[in-house]
């Protein structure tokens, strides 16, 4: 709305275009992100976008320079856990677990606090505290039955935190509760199922190739390949 109309408009298709392609095509997401953000560094909206495209891209510098510039601009502390994320990949863990210990956390939603407890708990990891990180994802969220957006990724967690404590029983039935929570494929779960029952999976598309190769094979010079029964 601080945007001229023809600007504005050019910003928003942008902007669309970085939602449409983060998943599949981060690096084209970003591009679109660029542009964006040379049209209109001023709008909060356009530094956050700025942000996930780096974060997708895994710069993280550059993300987190965009999330505290959007920060700054809103006052919302909805991004504090992806800029914390963002310090991990930095390799600064530590600065991770300091920010969730900061007050900011307090001013979370729950989505908010649970994707906080992951960031954590990687952190966690990251500095070799394994069992730290799994008490860090043991939480009333974890144990609820309820469904929720959150609820996959958190199983699945879990459950990738056992599986490096060698807790393997524990961990192959949290990497079955986080695939019963995961509708829309979020996670390799059943993946990791698969692997921990030691099924192999044979790439269906390896065998219509071969099946392809063994027709395209010449047949016995006794008679016609068509099998028209001609000479």
């Amino acid at each position: 709305m601080s945007l001229p109309k023809t600007l504005a408009e050019d910003v928003a298709r942008n902007l669309v275009m970085v939602a449409r392609l983060i998943d599949e095509d981060p690096e084209e997401a970003y591009g679109y992100s660029r542009i964006a953000l040379r049209l209109a560094s001023r709008v909060a909206a356009v530094r956050e976008a700025a942000g996930f495209a780096a974060y997708a891209t895994q710069r993280y510098t550059e993300a987190l320079a965009e999330f505290r510039a959007a920060r700054r601009m809103t006052g919302s502390v909805e991004l504090w856990p992806v800029m914390a994320d963002c310090e991990r990949g930095l390799g600064r863990p530590e600065r991770a677990m300091a920010m969730a210990g900061e007050p900011e956390v307090q001013k979370l939603d729950k989505a908010g606090k649970v994707e906080m407890r992951l960031v954590a708990a990687g952190a966690r990891r990251d500095m070799g505290q394994l069992d730290a990180a799994i008490v860090t994802l043991q939480s009333p969220e974890l144990a609820s039955s309820s469904v929720q957006p959150w609820t996959a990724r958190l199983r699945y967690a879990y459950a990738d935190a056992l599986l490096e404590a060698g807790r393997e029983d524990e961990a192959r039935e949290w990497f079955g509760k986080a695939l019963e929570a995961d509708k829309d494929g979020s996670t390799d779960a059943s993946d990791r199922l698969a692997e921990l029952d030691g099924v192999e999976f044979v790439d269906a598309l390896d065998d219509e190739d071969a099946d392809a190769a063994d027709e395209a094979e010449p047949r016995d010079e006794d008679g016609p390949a068509d099998g028209s029964g001609q000479a």
